[in-house]
Parts: C-alpha cells; structure tokens; sequence
C-alpha cells in the first residue's frame, strides 16, 4: 500500500472517529493520541496487517495525517499510540526470537526496575563552515555521530548549530511467575520516551506493579571493549503504549455459577472448617494450624485514622516446628492457593532480595531501584520458609516490613518508600533443631523478640511420640502414597483463591458492641491474671499487639461468613486461637500462668522475681556475717526459708555472674562488685 493511501485511511479514520478527542488533546497541548486498535480493526483490515508487520512507518504515517487536519495550534511533534492490540499479538518475554524484530507485539509482566528519565538525541545538525551546507544526522546508535565529510569535498569538524532532545527512561520488565512453573523469569528492557515519562505515568509504572506494554522489538549494538562492536545484539522494547494491569481485581473473573459456589461455602454451618479441611487435605492433623491459615488468606482490614496512622490488616503467622511436621508442605500449598503469593526459603535470602536494593543500571547508566519479594508481593503473600537460616543483618530488614508495611531504602543517590501491604507466613526450626520438652518454648525460639513480637500468631508443632496419634498418621500417609487421587479436596483450589480474592477485596466488615465487649473482656480479666509474687514483679499475660491480633481475626472470621459485622461468636473465634497460642508457647510451668515476657525477653516474671529475692538474701547475708566474701552455702540455706529451691539459687547466681553483679573469689564463696 502506498504511502498516501495510508495517511488518507489514518485520515478518514480519526476524523470520523477521533476527531473530538484529537482538537481536546490539542487545546490541552498534549502530544499525543490513543486510539483503539480493535476500531481500527473494524475499519480496514489491510492496514492493521501492515501496521502489525512494520508499526514504525505507519505510525509515522498516522502522524503526518494528524498535521494535514486544521487544528487551533500548528504540532510539530505528535505521537499515535494504540491500545487493546489483538490477542494473537502477545508474546510473553521468554518467547522473544530475532523474528520478532520489528514486529508490534505486546507484552505483560512486573516493572522490577526503572531507571531516571534522562535526554535522548534522536537528530542533530551541522554547518560545512566551507560551504555553509546545513547537514542532518540521524542519531541511532548509542555513540554520538559526527558528520565525517561534506558535500563540498572538506573533511574534519563540523559546527554543531542545533539537536532534537527527547526524555528516555529504560524499565526492566519481568515475566511474572504466575505465568510460570517453576522457571526462572525472563527479562527485558523496555525503552520508553516523550509522554510515556511524564509524570502521570510515571507513577503507573514504579517497580513491583504490573504492567501491559505495547511496542516492538528493536535490537542494539554491543559495543565491545576494543572498540568495534559485537556480532551478538541486545533487544530492546521500544513502547508504544503503557498500561497498568490491576493485580486487585481486573483479572479476577467470577461467573455466575462460582458465586454461588462462594455463596454456599460461606453460608454453611461453618465455613472455617469446610475451608481448612481444603486448605491442605494432603497433610495430617494440624487442624488450629490450617484454621488460623485460612483466617490469614481471609485477612483483616486495613484502618487509616485522620491523623494519617495506618492500621495494619494483615495477620502473621510464624511456625516453629521441629523437622518433619510437614510445616515446608503446608507453606508451598498456601502459595499455590493464596492470591499473589511468594515463596522464598530464608537461606537464600538476603535483606536485599526480601525488601529492594539499588543496582547499577546497566542499560541508561546511573542507578536504580529493583523491588525484592516483599514489595513484588504488595497486596498478595510473602511465604518465607527457614526464616532462622537468615543472617541476623538481613532478619532486621524485616521489623519494617511486618509492622509499618513500608521499606525505606537510602542507598547510592536514592531515598524511597515502598509499600508492601504484604501478608507474612513464615516458618521456622527450633535452636536446636528438635524441641526440648523440658525447657521454655520462647527460649528454644533462636529469632530476636523484636521479630517474634510482630507475628498475630506463633505456632509451635511439637512431633511428640505417641502410639495412637503415630498409628493413625502413618497408616494416612501410607494409604497415600497407595493411591495418591485419595487427597482431593472438597473444594478446587482455583474456587478457594477465588473466594479468598473475593473476600479480601469486596469484604469490610465492621466492629460490633458485643464484639469489642467480648474482645475488652478477655484483654483485660488477661492482663490481671498475671501473678504478683512476695517480690512486687507481676508477669503480663498479653499486650496491646495481641489486641490489635484479635481485631484482625475477628475481622477475618467475619469475612468468611461474607459479614458486615464482626459478632461476638466471630470474637469468640479470635480469642479461641490467641489463647490456643499463648497457652502452647507462653505459659510458665511453675504457676500454670500466661506470661507474654517468656517471648518478648528471656528472663520470665517467676525468674525476675527470684532474682530480686536472692540478691536481697545476698544483702542481708553479708550484713549477718559481717565480710564481703560470702559462702554460697550460706545463701542456699537462707534462700529455703523463703521457698527458692537450691537449683533455682544456682541458676539465679549464674545469671548474676554472667551480668556481672557478682563474682568468684575462691571457689565456693561469692562476692558482691
């Protein structure tokens, strides 16, 4: 087709139905025009075939019939841009070849990283200062080119009198992993400029979002170090259009029929249940473990108070198990049914991969930011697995991350904060490898209080022999592994993502009187339980984080049911599994009391009172003997008359040894510093 025949059809085209929005984005001074690829399809189908082989000259094309309509103001510059291209054109980037060159094709996948908008010379000119010849170079390469010689037969440097400047901004794109099975993502440089860097756009595409991109395929020389350049070439998207693809809801399509799926599975008698016996059917027991699992991918909601604090609405969870509990196991299967989720295994992680780093830009130079797992999992799951096989460095990268949903990075030349609204199941072994049934839970736990403070729930799976239990586990693994089809659960995990999509996004429910009275009631006849001892030091059974765990698992207990309350038996739920919590991991043996600082510090109430007591009886027995040097015996024998066994003084003067309160002269004997 000719070239005139093309600019009559882009003519007739956008004037019959274009031409409002072309004299609108005029009169703003906006430069460019989108126009509907599947209109144009409708229109004339030869030249969509052309515009799909060599999309540069037809939009070039497009572009001269813009100039030949009668505007209000003269364009020099203007850029066609198309959107809603066909089907049949999307090409996912592994699948990029040398054929596609120069194709228009599209593409969908997250912006991992984007570099600064930085000026592009597309053309410049010359003067022969000779002969005053006026020479135009076109600027392809990445090298600055000069005219060599002129017309006129004179060599050497020419005047430079004027250069076309337009903004570039590179973007790395990356095939997002639920299009893959198991494979490494592939990448891309996608090459934007003119309008796609302005800043309107320039917030659709910050890394972590996910994107539709629409261009073609160009390649770029390498330069070799020598100097020449290499036979092999890079590829480069250059982008037409941009256009942000909603990881919330637009790719979430419901049918009638599946509705009423949720519908059913909502209203039954008891859908936590329904829904934690799906949740994993391969795995054996664990009931209240996969019943807080479902809780988690239901979600509570988020709160922003007019004083701009935010309440986060996601739930933690921490499982700490010994090896074999099949903790790895449930992890993976919440990452298949949990919408947008992440698995990473916390010995190959490090602070930069979880949360972002900047890295050297490779493609426009200068730096740029790339997101980690956390913020690329922003409205969606953060599954990590050994979380106590990370370094202590990269595990206070996490604080932020849990609490405040933010990662602030100030690295190189750049300061940002990312949001990663980002739900965290982690699981974790015990210091030892194996639980020590005789010793505090808390003090087996090897990750700081700070972290462990942060998760709603804590769940410890102790593998404890016992015949029954062990009979009917093994003959269900083995009749498993008999025949594999017999672990089907009763709901397909494709509804359950759908319904936990649906819950999480269209579901708020609100707090209720009864709620918040019951909720008010166990927080507080909680915090008073707590014994106080001879010594004044009263244990504290629970804090105001467990609260705010509590609102959110109400929240979630709600939702399940498609509520628009939150009612007391939702509250009744929230405690049930806190307490089931607390009771496993911070109950102290000795007064049958919850007592919350066995996790959040070492030293428990009972021991912070002992300790208080053996220094008195340290005190008065220096006092009584009249020397600084004190047999140990002796305080032994005071300390029974106020009901502190021999092995509790032991320890308690260990522990005073070690922080330095006291030390040993002479085996036997002790000394107060």
């Amino acid at each position: 087709m000719e070239v005139d025949e093309q600019i009559k059809i882009f003519r007739e085209f956008i004037e019959k139905n274009y031409y409002p929005q072309l004299l609108e984005a005029v009169r703003k001074g906006q430069k460019y025009l989108t126009l509907d690829f599947a209109e144009l399809v409708k229109y004339n189908t030869e030249i969509v075939e052309e515009l799909l082989e060599s999309p540069e000259e037809l939009l070039k094309a497009a572009e001269i019939a813009v100039k030949e309509f009668d505007l209000p103001k003269r364009i020099t510059k203007f850029t066609i841009r198309l959107q809603n291209i066909a089907e049949s054109q999307k090409i996912s980037v592994n699948e990029i070849r040398s054929k596609h060159l120069g194709k228009f094709i599209w593409s969908e996948g997250i912006v991992r990283q984007k570099s600064d908008v930085r000026p592009h010379v597309t053309a410049a000119k010359f003067e022969c200062p000779s002969c005053g010849n006026i020479l135009n170079v076109l600027q392809l390469d990445k090298k600055y080119k000069e005219p060599t010689r002129c017309g006129c037969g004179r060599k050497g440097k020419f005047k430079e009198i004027a250069k076309e400047l337009v903004d570039g901004q590179g973007l790395v794109l990356e095939e997002s992993p639920d299009d893959l099975d198991g494979a490494q993502p592939k990448r891309i440089n996608v090459f934007l400029k003119d309008d796609l860097v302005s800043p309107m756009s320039e917030r659709k595409s910050s890394p972590g979002s996910r994107v539709r991109i629409t261009g073609w395929i160009t390649e770029i020389p390498i330069n070799l170090r020598t100097g020449g350049k290499s036979t092999k070439y890079d590829l480069v998207l250059e982008a037409n259009h941009i256009k942000p693809v909603q990881d919330d809801f637009s790719d979430l399509q419901i049918s009638e029929e599946e509705m009423e799926e949720i519908k059913k599975i909502a209203y039954s008698d008891n859908p936590i249940y329904a829904l934690s016996s799906s949740i994993a059917p391969s795995i054996y027991g664990h009931d209240k473990v996969k019943e807080a699992l479902v809780l988690q991918l239901a979600g509570g909601c988020l709160k922003e108070r007019p004083d701009g604090v935010t309440t986060r609405g996601d739930i933690h969870i921490l499982l700490i198990g010994d090896p074999g509990s099949g903790k790895s196991q449930l992890l993976k299967r919440i990452s298949k049914v949990g919408p947008k989720a992440r698995f990473t295994s916390g010995k190959g992680a490090t602070a930069a991969g979880l949360t972002a780093s900047v890295v050297k830009d490779e493609f426009l130079g200068g730096w740029s930011l790339e997101a980690g797992t956390l913020v690329l999992a922003n409205k969606g799951f953060a599954i990590i697995d050994e979380l106590d096989k990370m370094s202590k460095e990269d595990r206070s990268s996490l604080h932020e991350a849990l609490e405040q949903q933010t990662i602030s990075i100030a690295k190189a030349n750049i300061q940002a904060t990312l949001r990663c609204e980002t739900t965290v199941l982690a699981a974790a072994n015990p210091k030892f490898g194996r639980f020590d049934p005789y010793d505090l839970i808390a003090n087996q736990i090897n990750l700081p209080p700070t972290l462990i403070n942060r998760f709603d729930l804590i769940f410890p799976i102790k593998d404890m022999p016992n015949r029954e239990k062990d009979e009917r586990t093994a003959a269900f693994i083995l009749s498993l592994h008999k025949n594999p089809e017999k672990a089907v659960a009763p709901i397909s995990s494709e509804l359950i993502k759908k319904f936990f999509l649906y819950v999480r996004k269209r579901i708020r429910p609100r707090m209720t009187d009864e709620a918040i009275e019951e909720l008010k009631e166990y927080y507080v006849s909680m915090r008073n339980s707590g014994i106080s001892d001879e010594a004044g030091v009263k244990s504290i059974p629970i804090t105001a984080r467990q609260l705010e765990a509590l609102v959110r698992l109400s929240e979630a207990a709600s939702k399940l049911r498609l509520g628009e309350e939150v009612t007391k038996k939702d509250a009744q739920k929230a405690i049930e599994l806190i307490d089931y919590c607390l009771n496993q991991i911070a109950k102290d043996a000795e007064t049958g009391k919850i007592d919350i600082d066995r996790l959040s510090s070492r030293i428990t109430a009972t021991q912070r009172s002992s300790i208080s007591v053996v220094k008195e009886v340290i005190q008065s027995v220096e006092e009584q003997i009249g020397n600084k040097i004190i047999p140990v015996e002796n305080i032994i024998e005071a300390a029974k008359d106020k009901n502190i066994s021999q092995e509790n003084v032991e320890e308690v003067l260990e522990k005073l040894r070690r922080s330095g309160d006291i030390f040993e002269p002479k085996r036997g004997f002790i000394q107060r510093l």
